[in-house]
């Protein structure tokens, strides 16, 4: 849908933040750029820069406008271009590697959504974010990890709020606040399923942690993705909690491959559930015709 106070340009890079967190909503999206703008400026020119690369990508290249609009060739540019800023130091070369990843994650995104349709597609989530990101780190030099925080009731608390931010690799509470408005304002069922995924996350980190890294909100992040891309058909409380269960379990696993963990949580736990979803209500019709009387295997 055009948004007659905003040019189409602006609506599809809005969108596409927005789209980080699985929401079509122009004002969600401004909100998540402020959370960036206000929390952390020097990531701010990345994320920026990657979105209007993929966006211009797919502009110059012709793919269907109401994808573009839709921010689905904005979102993981922005993400490479904040994870860019944050791994590598402002050089001559680093905008042109973020104007390339966002470039290239438009194309793999294009390349999903022509594959993916039909009854067995999977979203491509942030696919082309995890995989460029992977090669991003390896040829980088190791981020620090954040320092561990004192358990109080303030960080406590403040604890599922962060966790929102670590989406977008921010850990100020302020961060999670603006997200979780701009959430609340395009759907307030994606708002509450996202708290919710944090804090389960949150919890199973803080039982299963020597540290106090989860109180930065790293477990979280990929919990509240997840939520947030299951939680969307009613009726189906199942699809959500099965996913924030198996993106906590799943996490630690990429920590013993030696890989960050980015979002793959998030994107294997909503492929596996999607997936079971479908073969399970795929079962259930092949086997309607069986309960019909006379329709006994044994009485035919």
């Amino acid at each position: 849908m055009t948004n007659p106070h905003c040019p189409d340009w602006a609506t599809a890079l809005l969108n596409g933040f927005s789209q980080i967190f699985l929401q079509r909503h122009p004002l969600c999206g401004l909100l998540c750029l402020l959370a960036i703008l206000f929390t952390a400026p020097a990531l701010f020119g990345g994320a920026l820069l990657g979105g209007v690369a993929g966006l211009l990508t797919a502009q110059r290249r012709g793919y269907a406008k109401a994808d573009r609009q839709a921010g689905l060739f904005s979102y993981n540019g922005i993400l490479l271009g904040l994870l860019l800023s944050l791994a590598l130091p402002w050089s001559a070369l680093l905008a042109p590697l973020i104007i390339a990843g966002g470039g290239l994650s438009a194309m793999l995104v294009q390349q999903w959504l022509k594959r993916s349709h039909g009854p067995r597609g999977l979203p491509a989530y942030t696919a082309p974010f995890v995989g460029l990101g992977w090669w991003v780190l390896a040829l980088s030099p190791e981020p620090s990890s954040p320092p561990p925080l004192a358990l109080t009731l303030d960080t406590l608390l403040t604890a599922p709020l962060r966790g929102l931010g670590q989406v977008v690799f921010l850990d100020q509470p302020l961060a999670g606040a603006l997200i979780a408005i701009g959430l609340l304002l395009a759907s307030p069922r994606a708002a509450g399923w996202a708290l919710l995924g944090s804090v389960a996350g949150l919890a199973f980190a803080l039982l299963n942690q020597a540290d106090t890294t989860a109180l930065a909100g790293l477990g979280g992040y990929n919990p509240a993705l997840v939520a947030l891309a299951l939680s969307q058909r009613r009726r189906r409380p199942w699809r959500p909690l099965a996913g924030i269960l198996l993106a906590v379990m799943l996490t630690p696993g990429f920590g013993a491959l030696g890989l960050a963990p980015l979002t793959a949580p998030f994107i294997l736990a909503g492929w596996l559930v999607t997936a079971t979803g479908r073969a399970w209500h795929q079962a259930r019709r092949d086997c309607a015709p069986c309960a019909l009387p006379g329709n006994h295997p044994r009485l035919r």
